[in-house]
């Protein structure tokens, strides 16, 4: 076989991700960013509350790419290089790799669809916005 298929999240679930996202950020009180990509890492929607930080757009995106990548949450990423010195000295300082919380893969019927990413706030904070977000997705 020389092809395969694969699934990318919708807009639709996209602006739904990013809503709940931003309904448990306004529950916190901390204006954050939510990025949502496809399967490619690519940039599917986007929303930057009011007051959020414009440091928090970029790092949104990252976490994002960075959860996509790895297929498994930012937070994870620590964990996964902190007693490996080649891999804590060359993947921290690659374009877009995030290694805090924040991050998430999307996960549909047992296939990867895309990433979100939440910032703006403690990445704890930036977390519980991300995982409401997943929660409401039902995945």
């Amino acid at each position: 076989m020389s092809t395969f298929d694969k699934k990318s999240i919708s807009l639709m679930a996209a602006n739904k991700a990013i809503s709940a996202a931003t309904k448990k950020a306004e529950e916190i009180g901390v204006p954050m960013a939510v990025a949502i990509c496809d399967a490619d890492g690519t940039l599917k929607a986007f929303s930057r509350m009011d007051g959020a930080a414009l440091l928090a757009v970029k790092v949104a995106q990252q976490k994002a790419w960075t959860s996509i990548s790895f297929g498994q949450p930012t937070h994870g990423m620590w964990e996964f290089i902190k007693n490996d010195p080649p891999l804590l000295a060359g993947l921290p300082h690659q374009t877009d790799m995030i290694v805090f919380g924040g991050g998430y893969p999307i996960t549909i019927d047992g296939q990867l669809v895309g990433g979100i990413g939440v910032s703006g706030g403690h990445y704890s904070q930036d977390q519980v916005c991300a995982e409401a977000a997943i929660s409401d997705l039902g995945t």
